[in-house]
């Protein structure tokens, strides 16, 4: 059980939240809502990388492949998540008022790092190199385009160069992570 001060400290804490989430609400009612091209450009950036990996994706290897978009999604979203609850980047468009970067968490990034992922796979080719290229492409292409089309804001201290490199630590640990769980399932399989 919590003692009285910090009992009160949560209280206000939890309170903050829920202001900032009805003020989050509101804000995407007056700015970003339905009625916005911004809406519905974000909206295409969550569904169309969707329904390209629907027919893209290689079903046979559907769970490794599954497993380091996944891997992708989340390492993302805690770096995204991060940056904007410290206030070093947003976005001023939204889908959803509650999950500021929602297109790009749960479609943009990781499908296309999926496909790059099954590309090196089935053509036998460098994923490091080729994760590199799609760094480069997302830290010096994609946003500096959400950027000009003011989807995406950012500190001045935040330059390309260093979310070039955040894209590029985050493909090497999603990779990393696939690979171990790779070696991890066949040794459970040679066990059996």
């Amino acid at each position: 059980m919590l003692d009285s001060k910090q009992q009160q400290y949560f209280d206000k804490l939890t309170s903050i939240q829920e202001n900032l989430t009805k003020e989050t609400v509101e804000y995407w009612k007056v700015y970003s809502d339905f009625s916005t091209w911004q809406f519905w450009f974000i909206l295409i950036m969550l569904v169309g990388p969707l329904i390209l990996l629907f027919f893209t994706i290689d079903r046979k290897m559907i769970f490794r492949i599954g497993f380091f978009g996944f891997s992708v999604h989340i390492l993302f979203a805690y770096i995204e998540s991060f940056g904007i609850r410290y206030g070093f980047w947003g976005y001023p468009y939204q889908v959803l008022p509650f999950l500021p970067s929602f297109s790009l968490d749960a479609s943009v990034i990781p499908i296309v790092s999926m496909l790059v992922y099954q590309w090196t796979i089935n053509h036998n080719k460098s994923f490091f190199l080729y994760s590199v290229i799609t760094a480069i492409i997302f830290g010096f292409g994609f946003k500096p385009l959400l950027v000009s089309i003011n989807l995406f804001q950012k500190d001045d201290w935040v330059n390309y160069f260093l979310i070039f490199l955040l894209y590029l630590i985050l493909f090497q640990l999603a990779y990393l992570m696939t690979k171990l769980f790779l070696v991890l399932h066949k040794k459970g399989e040679n066990n059996q």
